[in-house]
């Protein structure tokens, strides 16, 4: 069995803007991104990206606008991403189990790339991040301070992430 680290996308992976962020132009990797995922995946880690998208399923922007945003982040990050998952639903358009907080985007990595919940993490900013690793088994550390959420581990950023979970393997 193989061992993964989720992480959300916008206020983990990307500079969370206050409404959707979908544009080249708008859409800005948090400091020390690329280092942690190259620390991460050093240590074993597959990396998979699990983001809501929501403003697909409202008409606001395009599978394909997502997907360029994607593209600047692998590149910025040296394509280490193994899996970039996308749920485009949202509650009052269409329903979805990938939509966090279901677990059904860390389902679909764990079967392609055979992974031991018990030996990942997930690293999000929302309580329904938390929610979709719980829901598996899978540790979460909470990233940031917009959930008002009492929740353990918080951490400020991705960087301190990664140090809690390679010092907790």
């Amino acid at each position: 069995m193989n061992k993964a680290v989720f992480l959300d996308r916008d206020g983990v992976l990307n500079e969370e803007m206050g409404d959707y962020v979908w544009t080249p132009e708008r859409f800005r990797i948090c400091p020390g991104v690329p280092e942690s995922l190259a620390r991460l995946k050093a240590a074993g880690y597959y990396l998979v990206v699990v983001t809501n998208q929501a403003g697909i399923a409202k008409g606001l922007y395009t599978r394909a606008d997502v997907l360029a945003c994607h593209e600047i982040l692998q590149q910025a990050c040296g394509y280490q991403l193994d899996a970039l998952y996308m749920s485009e639903s949202y509650p009052s358009v269409s329903e979805s189990i990938f939509r966090k907080p279901d677990s059904g985007m860390l389902e679909k990595a764990m079967a392609r790339y055979h992974l031991d919940p018990a030996q990942c993490w997930l690293v999000g900013d929302r309580a329904r991040d938390m929610q979709a690793g719980a829901q598996l088994g899978v540790r979460g550390i909470l990233v940031g301070h917009s959930e008002l959420i009492a929740y353990s581990p918080r951490v400020a950023d991705l960087q301190a992430a990664t140090e809690l979970i390679l010092i907790n393997g």
